[in-house]
């Protein structure tokens, strides 16, 4: 008996957790793929139609195949950028040169803590086409003859998403390139000086292939936050300023529409198709597992 109950004991201290995620975590994720069969805007009642959202995410119209090549495109072009800069400045950083290490691990990572929200509303400002910052500094130098819509045009408002990306993650991909330049062992450099070896000669032969893991690390955790991305474009090209580009969803053309977004809108913006939004966040949970499962397996294969 008193074995029977020492057996029990974990499942009651595990019983609330249990609870709490089947009646959050669970239950919405069941519920979430069963509203995904039906035609339902939340307040008529639901209708089944089977696989009949899924099919349509095939169609233009749904915009699905556009946020998601939307956002392979920043994730491809913003994660190498930050990478590289991450790594460059956490090598300084760990160089016996630079003094005052912490003040500027600390600055270099403070806008990746700064919320999304205010992210996107600083940057709508900074590129506003008649106050914004960026265009009074072109025109006053001289480098500019008037004023570049910057998110009115596809072009450009592409291009101000993907430095905003670059200017929140570098830090982060710095603090991670920091513990790993830590965990390299120093006698190889030191061999390394003794054959003859140039600093430069050095990083790329030692530093950068014992980083390999992290630099996989970032990669995975990138694509995977950059399918996420929703609040910084969002904020970005709906705050004050936008003129008529703001009616708009996505920017002009769409052309900022990210998988987020367009889930987010087609749920409970102008739609409010809740079972068309619930299918396309059940595609886009397929597309993230893709892309981690392939990860976890470059992973595997460089740890071999």
């Amino acid at each position: 008996m008193e074995a029977a109950k020492r057996r029990r004991m974990p499942y009651l201290f595990l019983s609330p957790y249990l609870l709490f995620y089947a009646a959050f975590g669970l239950f919405p994720i069941i519920f979430s793929f069963y509203v995904s069969l039906t035609d339902w805007d939340g307040i008529r009642d639901k209708t089944f139609i089977g696989l009949d959202n899924y099919l349509h995410l095939f169609n233009p119209n749904s915009y699905f195949f556009k946020s998601i090549g939307n956002t392979l495109l920043f994730v491809a072009v913003s994660l190498p950028l930050q990478i590289v800069l991450g790594l460059v400045i956490a090598t300084l950083l760990y160089s016996r040169a630079v003094k005052g290490r912490a003040f500027f691990q600390l600055v270099n990572f403070m806008p990746y803590i700064v919320t999304p929200v205010a992210i996107g509303l600083m940057f709508n400002l900074l590129f506003d086409w008649q106050a914004g910052v960026v265009n009074k500094l072109l025109l006053h130098f001289g480098f500019i003859d008037e004023a570049i819509y910057w998110l009115g045009e596809a072009f450009y408002a592409r291009m101000v998403i993907i430095l905003m990306l670059v200017w929140k993650g570098f830090g982060y991909t710095m603090i991670f390139y920091l513990a790993g330049l830590a965990n390299i062992p120093k006698d190889l450099l030191e061999a390394a000086q003794v054959d003859g070896a140039t600093g430069l000669r050095a990083f790329f032969s030692i530093t950068l292939p014992l980083l390999r893991p992290v630099t996989m690390f970032i990669v995975i955790t990138g694509i995977i936050g950059g399918f996420q991305l929703l609040e910084e474009p969002m904020l970005l090209l709906s705050g004050s300023g936008m003129g008529s580009s703001s009616a708009v969803i996505g920017g002009p053309d769409r052309c900022c529409l990210t998988a987020v977004w367009n889930m987010y809108d087609t749920a409970f913006g102008s739609t409010t198709r809740y079972g068309l939004g619930a299918a396309i966040a059940w595609g886009l949970c397929l597309i993230i597992a893709l892309f981690s499962f392939l990860g976890v397996r470059l992973y595997k294969g460089d740890a071999e």
